[in-house]
């Protein structure tokens, strides 16, 4: 990664933007990279205006790396005003804003932040997300998801180290 890139991540993470839950948020979208261990959730808040469904908020939860949080920082503040349809339009090289260009060891940090806005904006997981469940009263945090144990749960197993 070069010296430059490295002080535009580290001025976005200075002053990260729409970092957090956002209770009552409209739509939810959770994204995570089993292979990376990175995981980021975003919301997104839509308003009215003039006739048109905008993106009015969007706030993000992330367990990742410092490039994604700089990321979804950035993204968060690209997309507002944007209808649903044109955030989904951006590319993932867009999403960086002026962070410019990643190099490929990074792009999946861009990846993650898109991910979770199309996990958020796409009109069928959407319809899907409302026929399932009314919104919950408060919005779920990614530690929640963690938290949680699953159905089947998860069995170790110790093996004797050899030598022993």
């Amino acid at each position: 990664m070069t010296e430059d890139l490295q002080k535009r991540i580290q001025a976005a993470l200075a002053n990260p933007q729409n970092m957090g839950e956002m209770a009552g948020a409209d739509s939810i979208g959770t994204v995570g990279n089993a292979d990376c261990g990175e995981m980021l959730r975003l919301w997104v808040k839509f308003k009215d205006d003039n006739g048109r469904k905008v993106i009015d908020r969007a706030s993000f939860q992330s367990f990742g790396c410092e490039t994604a949080i700089a990321v979804a920082s950035l993204a968060t503040e690209l997309i507002r005003g944007k209808t649903a349809e044109e955030a989904l339009a951006l590319k993932t090289e867009e999403l960086a804003g002026e962070l410019g260009p990643l190099p490929p060891m990074k792009i999946h940090c861009a990846q993650l932040v898109e991910g979770a806005l199309r996990s958020a904006l796409d009109p069928q997981n959407a319809a899907v997300k409302k026929e399932i469940s009314p919104a919950p009263t408060s919005a779920p945090t990614l530690l929640d998801s963690f938290s949680k144990p699953k159905a089947g749960g998860v069995k170790l197993t110790f093996l004797d180290e050899p030598g022993q």
